[in-house]
């Protein structure tokens, strides 16, 4: 199971994060976010962040040549759209050779087949709690609901995923097989800053679930 942390923004403490090797950073360039990257993200550094830990920049409702200057900038290797961004626009952005993560807001009445018009466009979904807002609110959705997706495209989970119900989750994940989960807030001392303990913690509770099913 892949390994997301995402609205990273500070030097330090991604400079931290990168010695635990997750699978990908999330960076947001969303103006309306307390994580929102703003004029602090280090360019110089994310440009030498290891080709095995995959950036990630989080847009809601962008226009395209907003999207490419940024991934252009900063060397992202995804883009994840967060807002209300059609098949079409998802369309248009593959063409021009990015990777997409399309995220969608899941709540009991989800339905899963609205998706079906995204696969062709997308390489992943992120499917995160439905609140007011775009972006995380630190509360988990009812995570039974995946089981009636059809898992035809990979997919990360996100909201609300935490140390205290991780166990469940990879209980849930033996049933309905995910790419990755993606954490935030959960994991946030403050907004934009991550405490690196509790995201090691994590990253160790993943590899010994991984390391048991090997053995299995």
């Amino acid at each position: 199971m892949k390994l997301k942390v995402c609205g990273m923004r500070d030097a330090a403490n991604i400079e931290a994060l990168i010695s635990l090797k997750p699978d990908f950073i999330g960076f947001i360039f969303y103006e309306k976010s307390p994580r929102y990257v703003g004029e602090e993200l280090d360019e110089e550094m994310l440009l030498n962040i290891p080709s095995s830990i995959k950036k990630v920049g989080v847009f809601v409702n962008s226009n395209p040549e907003h999207i490419m200057n940024m991934v252009k900038r900063y060397d992202l290797q995804y883009v994840q759209l967060h807002g209300s961004e059609m098949p079409d626009f998802c369309r248009v952005l593959r063409q021009k050779g990015l990777n997409i993560i399309k995220s969608f807001a899941v709540d009991n009445d989800f339905n899963f087949a609205m998706l079906n018009n995204y696969k062709p466009f997308c390489d992943l979904f992120l499917f995160d709690t439905k609140g007011e807002l775009p972006g995380g609110s630190g509360v988990a959705f009812d995570w039974n609901i995946l089981r009636e997706y059809d898992r035809e495209k990979p997919f990360l989970l996100s909201g609300g995923i935490s140390n205290e119900n991780i166990d469940q989750l990879l209980a849930i994940a033996a049933d309905v097989p995910m790419y990755g989960i993606d954490v935030n807030s959960r994991f946030e001392t403050a907004p934009g800053v991550k405490d690196i303990e509790q995201i090691e913690k994590i990253i160790a509770k993943i590899r010994i679930k991984e390391k048991q099913e090997i053995e299995v």
